[in-house]
Formats: C-alpha cells, structure tokens, sequence
C-alpha cells in the first residue's frame, strides 16, 4: 500500500501529522477501536500520561501488525487526552515514544481533549484507521 501525503502550502507545514492521506483504491481498510493504556489483563499500566500514550500507541500497532499490516499503514489516528495541557506540557517525551512506534511516519491526525474515558484511571485513548 502506498500513501500520498496531502499537504496544501497555503495551510502551513504540518508539524508531526499530514492535512490528508491518499490511498490507492482496493485497499483493504481495517479500523482500529480505542486503545487504552492496558496490558492483556486489560490492567492501566502506569497512571503517568507518557507512559499510557506509548502503551496505547503500541496496542493500536499490535491491531494493525496482528491483521498483517504495519505501523506505516496507519492513514489516521484520533488520540484522546483527559489533559491537554499535559500533552502540551510532555510533547518531547512524546514525540520519543511516538518515533519508536512509527518511526517517521505521520498519519493525518486529531488530538481532542475529553472530560473523561471509559476506564477512570485513563488518560490516553487512540484510535485509528490502516490500509492494509
């Protein structure tokens, strides 16, 4: 699967995520539920934001890699935060952890600041969306 990365000069350089991908046609698509911070007994494994951002990042890549993809056939991620400002705050750590996952590859992207998740003790959840 190829990706063209669409990203108009006149809204600016994105910084760590593209306006837009393109897919060729045909591709299989597999959609990727919300991934918390949980290890396999569905346990929080740490109640530090960083921490849960990069296991959350990583069980969305274990979907993908499970259905016989790979991180760099990720076309869309949303990633929720309980804090906003510890994202701002953290965002060097996070890139880190991002690279390690996804190395340079920046899917188009949204960042939305929710009251709360599902599970309380949650601070991250990331959903998304491959061609496979």
């Amino acid at each position: 699967m190829t990706f063209k990365f669409i990203n108009p000069e006149h809204l600016g350089p994105p910084s760590g995520f593209s306006n837009g991908v393109l897919t060729e046609s045909g591709a299989k698509w597999l959609f990727i539920a919300g991934q918390i911070a949980g290890d396999a007994e569905q346990r929080i494994v740490s109640d530090d934001f960083v921490e849960q951002f990069d296991r959350a990042l990583a069980n969305v890549v274990a979907v993908v890699e499970a259905a016989g993809g790979s991180a760099a056939q990720i076309a869309r991620l949303t990633i929720y935060v309980t804090s906003k400002a510890e994202y701002r705050n953290r965002t060097r750590e996070l890139g880190d952890r991002y690279r390690a996952h996804m190395g340079k590859h920046f899917p188009a992207m949204a960042l939305v600041e929710v009251k709360g998740l599902l599970d309380d003790r949650a601070k991250v959840e990331i959903e998304g969306i491959a061609a496979l």
